[in-house]
């Protein structure tokens, strides 16, 4: 039973409008997560300093190494979850459902557990200032004890953006974000508590995120609705979510850890770059949040598509969001880099820091329509249920480009300008590969499905 008050139909009818339907909401999502976080990131550099401010920084590429793993995983979900509810297969989606759910509560348990007992050693790894590691690892370990809740929240959004409800996760989120803000806000500057302020407030926006949209699958009226007496782990559909889902995984967590490398390369300037690092990478955020809602959709009709075997839509679904993902990043691109040191002063009015932040912009900014194509394709791969050589592509292209330029390249150059300018040209070689990939893959797909169909 479809509700269409909320759900999309993917398969039928024109494409450009349900897309951007469906993406915007997402991109909103995205956006105001970014929003609620730069709340955080603006209330201790504005009310508690900039050591405080920076400590909040240098854990950002250590939690996404942590949480995209499991995140990635969510992915193999939404992809498992589209194509059985586009082909009707109630049982299959409601035990898909079921072991999605019960998998974020164990991920987000085992998360919590690694991120307490291993903050310390991991910000020592980075090479983390002895001048702001103290409060990094108090605002990490709070933080982490929130990832239940988190794991719950991103898999139930993946199970409705399926069924192509981005509705009501941006509901949810714009409820948990105020509250999110508002704590922030009494917190660090009426109770004094800093890091440990904002991490206690992200951990009640977050269980407030998870209880709506575990409230919401579990009123709902369709084949995805949630039993707690049904969670479960169903192996069958474990091993398909994983298949999609950990080669995505991996890839995002193997990428965030060269941004870990390189988060390494910005603490050895010191805690001004550092804290321009921070607000630069927030504002450069909200172009990755645009890319990442045209990809989540690129994936979702793709899946739903080739559930029901429509092969010259799915084609069509990927040049339509290649066409939006570009027109995007590059409105997106190039409003941050003009208005770069204007936005930066929003974070900070120390000159030092925001100079450093326009430094890092520069590079990264304009050419980010680079990186909304290079997404896009390894999204229409997973769509097809194609994640592991995406994987390894994405892998020596970012990242590998990356390492040599650290390691090789950045010690002849220390500059923040020549440390940066590895993101463009990481994404433009991933590109390349990625294209090849997807041509082979695009024609044993359809000479497959042809055959099924004969």
């Amino acid at each position: 039973m479809k509700n269409n008050k909320y759900e999309i139909d993917m398969c039928n009818g024109t494409l450009m409008d349900k897309l951007i339907s469906f993406s915007l909401p997402l991109m909103l999502s995205g956006i105001l997560q970014l929003l609620f976080n730069a709340v955080d990131i603006i209330v201790v550099g504005r009310f508690t300093g900039s050591q405080a401010l920076a400590a909040v920084g240098s854990t950002t590429a250590l939690i996404n190494i942590f949480t995209n793993l499991f995140i990635g995983i969510s992915l193999g979900a939404n992809v498992l979850a589209a194509r059985f509810y586009a082909s009707g297969k109630e049982k299959e989606m409601s035990e898909t459902v079921h072991t999605s759910i019960t998998l974020a509560l164990i991920s987000g348990l085992v998360m919590a557990l690694a991120g307490v007992l291993l903050a310390r050693f991991a910000l020592n790894l980075m090479g983390t200032p002895n001048d702001v590691i103290d409060q990094s690892v108090l605002y990490m370990r709070i933080y982490f004890l929130g990832m239940p809740f988190f794991m719950l929240y991103n898999y139930g959004a993946a199970i409705l953006r399926a069924v192509g409800d981005t509705k009501r996760p941006l509901f949810f989120l714009v409820i948990s974000g105020m509250t999110n803000a508002v704590l922030n806000l009494v917190l660090v500057i009426v109770f004094h508590m800093g890091v440990a302020g904002v991490a206690i407030g992200t951990i009640v926006s977050q269980l407030i995120s998870s209880i709506l949209v575990l409230r919401c699958l579990y009123t709902s009226n369709t084949s995805y609705r949630l039993y707690f007496s049904k969670l479960g782990i169903k192996t069958q559909y474990l091993k398909q979510i994983f298949q999609v889902g950990i080669p995505a995984g991996i890839q995002s967590t193997v990428i965030n850890l060269s941004n870990a490398l390189l988060q390494s390369s910005v603490n050895s300037f010191g805690s001004v770059a550092m804290a321009g690092y921070t607000a630069a990478n927030n504002i450069f955020g909200f172009l990755y949040m645009s890319v990442n809602a045209v990809t989540q959709s690129c994936m979702s009709f793709t899946s739903q598509n080739y559930g029901v075997k429509k092969l010259k839509r799915m084609d069509r679904v990927l040049l339509d969001c290649m066409i939006l993902s570009v027109g995007v990043t590059l409105t997106l691109g190039c409003g941050a880099y003009f208005f770069g040191p204007e936005l930066l002063k929003i974070y900070t009015s120390d000159a030092d820091v925001i100079r450093c932040g326009v430094e890092v912009l520069a590079f990264t900014t304009v050419p980010y329509f680079c990186c909304g194509i290079m997404d896009l394709l390894p999204g229409a791969l997973r769509g097809m249920g194609y994640s592991g050589v995406p994987m390894i592509l994405s892998i020596i292209g970012t990242v590998g480009t990356r390492i040599v330029w650290i390691f090789g390249l950045f010690p002849a150059h220390r500059s923040l300008s020549f440390l940066f300018i590895s993101y463009p040209v990481s994404w433009i070689l991933t590109i390349l590969m990625q294209a090849v990939c997807f041509c082979f893959v695009r024609k044993h797909v359809h000479q497959s499905v042809n055959r099924d169909l004969a």
